[in-house]
């Protein structure tokens, strides 16, 4: 994991509910996700996200992944 990556991976509880975003925008990991699960390239998340940087779609993978390693406790 790079912890650069991960820095562009911010939370702010007065933001978008507190979900996780990027580098402080208004964009959050799971609109990068639902867009790349809709079959978008990174280039065309780029281009509809404007102010993201590849290094934001890494960050977010790396986020993700890292995430779901977290252990799932069942109810």
């Amino acid at each position: 994991m790079d912890k650069n990556l991960l820095d562009r991976i911010t939370v702010d509880p007065a933001q978008c509910g507190g979900r996780p975003c990027i580098r402080g925008y208004r964009i959050r990991v799971t609109d990068v996700l639902d867009l790349l699960g809709a079959g978008l390239t990174v280039d065309e998340v780029l281009e509809e996200l404007e102010n993201l940087e590849p290094e934001d779609i890494q960050a977010v993978m790396q986020y993700t992944a890292l995430r779901m390693r977290s252990p799932v406790l069942a109810a």
